[in-house]
């Protein structure tokens, strides 16, 4: 037990195991939306900001437009995917008072998802001219996970170089490519792969895929 600033004792209890979740404008849209539909689902709080070149991107592949106001965005994604109260947060592009902006109140981890070459050349260079590049710099600094899913082809020495620097830091760089040796038949086995893989280095449990070398249960006869 604590007491606050006001005399007023209270419990500390364990917090919700926070995700900071940031759109930028690479293809692959379906991913940052199945994720965010999963992390809701595990009952973590996520902290979602979306760029403009991403707004963009989600017209183009899945004919979704985003309000400008970032409290309308929030509600629309809750009800969607039936989000608690307070579960699912979503700031602006250059709200520097979200609290992922400030090492005093870092995430759990983020991920970048999808993650354009060109947010993966600033985080790489240290620039933090917006929300999301300095929540990944506050997850570097901080030591919290940071998972990149970055999206181009074919990769420049520059885009290698960038991401080569990242890695050393201890950046996961995770690119959308699913496998074939679960034997998908449809888009959705397709993202699940990549969202399971994204899922398993946060820690979340998923039941998306069954993970590689666990039998199949066996049915009581």
């Amino acid at each position: 037990m604590i007491t606050s600033l006001a005399g007023v004792p209270h419990l500390l209890t364990k917090p919700t195991r926070t995700v900071a979740l940031a759109y930028t404008g690479a293809s692959g849209a379906p991913y940052g939306l199945r994720l965010l539909e999963c992390l809701i689902q595990a009952g973590c709080c996520v902290y979602l900001t979306i760029s403009p070149a991403a707004q963009a991107v989600f017209k183009q592949e899945l004919d979704l437009s985003f309000s400008e106001k970032p409290e309308e965005v929030a509600k629309d994604l809750s009800g969607r995917y039936g989000a608690s109260m307070d579960q699912l947060r979503v700031f602006g592009h250059q709200d520097w008072f979200a609290p992922m902006a400030s090492g005093s109140n870092p995430p759990d981890a983020m991920v970048i998802c999808p993650c354009s070459m060109g947010t993966v050349a600033a985080i790489a260079s240290g620039v933090s001219d917006n929300l999301i590049e300095r929540a990944a710099d506050v997850c570097l600094k901080e030591k919290r996970p940071l998972v990149l899913v970055p999206r181009e082809s074919p990769l420049s020495v520059i885009h290698l170089e960038n991401m080569l620097r990242l890695a050393r830091l201890g950046v996961v760089i995770l690119p959308p490519a699913p496998g074939f040796y679960h034997k998908p038949t449809s888009i959705s086995d397709l993202l699940n792969f990549v969202v399971a893989r994204v899922l398993d280095h946060l820690k979340v449990d998923h039941q998306l895929l069954k993970h590689w070398g666990i039998p199949e249960p066996v049915s009581p006869s």
